[in-house]
């Protein structure tokens, strides 16, 4: 799909609903291809199969919309889908994969909060005949992912919005999340670039929108001139900018990750200054007034 195809959807309600079908059914209709036509493609299970999948937290919205992606393509395809919640919390999420582990499935799919924190019960599994994916972050050390146009592409946008110069802040998600620290080297290397560029604070929120508005009063007092800042998704920069807007401190520009429709809506209407989609197949940047290269 061109540029020029997404540069015709006129309406905001009309981009959004374009940017949220990267979420499911909507995704392929766009493209020509429904339901019945992905099942004769690719054929659809005799027998029920038998998934567990689990990811960081549900509370993120991004999460969120991968369960409804999955559970909506396990009807089409004949996969019962059983979901073991990460709650945020690596603790939390290695008693729900131990759970998992103690059962019987024809696969398991895995986005882990913290790296390494889940090896033993997926080699378990593994062990056991399980096909076991990853998604999105590692399980276990391994070569990284390739999350650096994410975080060096909204970092970008950030500092040549503020001409190369001023103050900027990070905003992390879990320090053990491998996708973070991809995203936080992303970010450094961008800004090394520019020597009028001064990173006043980082700070992992660990998307935790709570704990994001908590740090964002504390920095809001602290610094008087925040020029920019970069959160690692678009719930924890939402958070802040009605911190900031409690403030009134809304002059600030902001960046995300994810393009979830709220942050899409947000960049159009002034109050995101750029969010970025990342997926398997393909990964865009959205900031306002621009669109560069194909969302999906």
């Amino acid at each position: 799909m061109s540029n020029n195809d997404f540069a015709s959807v006129s309406t905001r309600r009309g981009f959004i609903n374009a940017v949220a079908a990267a979420g499911g059914a909507g995704l392929l209709a766009r493209l020509g291809i429904t339901p019945a036509l992905a099942v004769e493609a690719t054929g659809r299970a005799e027998k029920p199969l038998k998934a567990a999948f689990s990811n960081a937290g549900l509370q993120a919205t991004w999460c969120a919309q991968g369960k409804r992606a999955a559970e909506y393509w396990g009807k089409v395809f004949n996969v019962d889908v059983t979901w073991f919640d990460g709650e945020l919390s690596p603790t939390k999420q290695r008693k729900a994969i131990d759970n998992m582990a103690t059962q019987k499935w024809d696969f398991v799919a895995i986005q882990a909060l913290t790296e390494g924190t889940l090896t033993d019960p997926a080699n378990k599994m593994i062990a056991a005949g399980i096909p076991v994916v990853s998604i999105d972050t590692l399980i276990a050390p391994y070569d990284q992912v390739n999350v650096h146009f994410m975080g060096t592409s909204v970092t970008q946008a950030l500092v040549d919005a503020i001409g190369g110069e001023g103050n900027i802040v990070m905003t992390t998600g879990p320090l053990g999340f491998s996708a973070v620290q991809g995203r936080s080297k992303a970010f450094e290397s961008v800004v090394k670039k520019f020597p009028k560029i001064n990173v006043l604070d980082t700070a992992p929120a660990d998307w935790d929108v709570t704990k994001t508005a908590r740090i964002w009063e504390t920095w809001l007092n602290k610094y008087p001139k925040i020029d920019a800042a970069f959160f690692h998704n678009d719930d924890m920069a939402l958070a802040a900018y009605n911190v900031m807007k409690a403030h009134n401190r809304t002059n600030i520009l902001i960046g995300g990750v994810d393009a979830m429709p709220p942050a899409i809506e947000a960049v159009l209407d002034g109050r995101m200054y750029a969010t970025v989609r990342g997926s398997s197949a393909q990964r865009s940047l959205f900031r306002r007034q621009k669109l560069s290269g194909p969302l999906f």
